[in-house]
């Protein structure tokens, strides 16, 4: 009994020590509690963002399918910005991991800097481009006129002020680079949950838009946290007002593994694009409605896993940096291996209990039925999600983005995308066809991930 009480004190506080964000050295001592040390606030910090994903489609929802629609053909697009986010955030963590691991925080911090006038530049012509053509891109998405007229006001909101959604996720990046993931959970959570309060606040108020509004809000609320704690002094990379001064040798530095980064996840966004475009061209307004609500709730638990996922990334990169090749190998095993865990958990849930979990969300019946259907057969793919996840995510924070790029372009545009056409109309499954072709693919890029992390050429790229 007493050794069970002593193992459950010392989870505890292995708990305790990730929330409170404890400085620990990430190349030393047990890879178990390394990764729960960082997982643990990871997982967290995603979680309330994808409980935000949820409660949003909640008070949305009952402005109608159309407004179900709006939501969700508007943030398909909307992945673009977070694309771009992920692959700068990516670029600065895989960079200040390593020079953290090298025990060399001047140079991290100049990295910190760099990153940041590279994000700033990019976000004023995204908002410059989503003002002026937020109704085009939904035309072009295929929403009805009914959907532009009331949609174009939410995509201009949250096109025009990505700023705050790249420096979140930027500085969050930065954060767990330097293996301070308590503090990267604290400020999403801060965001998150100005958004759950406002969201329905402004929505009664405000419609659509007032979704957007609150978005924008809860973001910014993020933001200023992070920046609070980065510039005050007390932050582990102490940055100096002329590490800001351009220094194009680092900013080609970080583009090198951001642009990969960055394209990896628009190939994903890009096909997410079509595959939604292509449920509403087969199943029509009820059908993309069931689809978003469908999809919102994969998000729930879809971010946490990723969350254990960035745990790999920092572990991989501050071992490398630290010259531990074989330690760094292990953590991202034992990260699948919790991911396996909770993935397969998830799956059980989505294949029992789909109608369920959608009727929380919409009482009609054919937005019910389609998105209990795409529910069941996306979460069968779960395991493997969980799997491509991890592995990529290694990758990636080793610094070598341009293989999980090629694994996304092979798996989503070369197979996803035709796989789907040629079963929605060749086959005639119609919006079936679309949902059986997603987890479809995830096998394939947990299949690849897999193959190119055993080879082990990650081990040897320079950052």
């Amino acid at each position: 009994m007493s050794q069970k009480k002593s193992r459950a004190l010392r989870i505890f506080d292995t708990v305790v020590q990730s929330l409170k964000g404890v400085e620990y050295d990430y190349t030393q001592g047990s890879i178990n509690k390394a990764v729960f040390l960082l997982a643990i606030p990871m997982m967290l910090e995603l979680s309330l963002e994808s409980v935000f994903a949820v409660v949003d489609m909640f008070f949305v929802s009952k402005l109608g399918p159309n407004a179900i629609a709006t939501v969700g053909l508007t943030e398909s697009v909307i992945t673009i910005v977070y694309s771009i986010s992920i692959g700068l955030s990516t670029g600065a963590t895989a960079i200040i991991a390593r020079r953290v691991g090298e025990k060399d925080p001047a140079s991290a911090a100049h990295a910190c800097a760099q990153s940041l006038n590279l994000s700033i530049v990019i976000s004023v012509i995204i908002s410059i481009f989503g003002i002026i053509f937020s109704g085009d891109i939904l035309a072009l998405m295929g929403a009805s006129p009914e959907v532009v007229s009331e949609g174009t006001i939410f995509a201009q909101i949250l096109l025009g002020g990505n700023i705050v959604i790249i420096l979140l996720f930027l500085i969050n990046g930065i954060f767990r680079g330097a293996g301070n993931a308590a503090m990267a959970m604290k400020s999403l959570w801060i965001a998150s949950i100005t958004n759950i309060i406002l969201c329905p606040v402004l929505i009664h108020y405000f419609g659509l838009k007032g979704a957007a509004i609150a978005t924008l809000t809860g973001r910014t609320a993020g933001v200023v946290y992070q920046c609070f704690h980065l510039f005050g002094g007390k932050s582990f990379l102490k940055i100096r007002s002329e590490y800001f001064k351009v220094s194009f040798a680092l900013v080609k530095s970080i583009v090198n593994i951001s642009w990969p980064a960055t394209l990896q996840f628009l190939i994903a966004s890009g096909s997410w694009i079509v595959l939604t475009r292509l449920v509403a061209e087969t199943g029509g307004t009820n059908a993309s409605a069931g689809y978003q609500i469908a999809f919102r709730n994969m998000v729930f638990f879809f971010l946490p896993a990723w969350g254990l996922s960035n745990a790999a990334a920092t572990l991989v990169g501050q071992n490398l940096g630290a010259k531990e090749l074989e330690r760094a190998e292990q953590s991202v095993m034992i990260s699948v291996k919790y991911n396996i865990v909770f993935m397969g958990l998830v799956m059980i849930t989505f294949l029992i209990f789909p109608g369920q979990i959608v009727r929380i969300f919409t009482d009609d019946a054919a937005v019910l039925a389609y998105g209990s259907h795409a529910l069941q057969i996306i979460g069968a793919g779960y395991i493997f999600f969980g799997i491509g996840m991890v592995m990529t995510q290694a990758l990636n924070g080793a610094g070598d983005t341009k293989t999980p790029t090629l694994i996304n372009f092979v798996c989503f545009w070369i197979f996803q995308v035709p796989l789907a056409y040629l079963l929605a109309y060749t086959f005639g499954f119609s919006s079936t066809g679309v949902f059986i072709a997603i987890p479809v693919s995830q096998v394939l890029v947990a299949v690849l991930s897999w193959y190119y992390f055993k080879a082990g050429k990650w081990k040897h790229i320079k950052v």
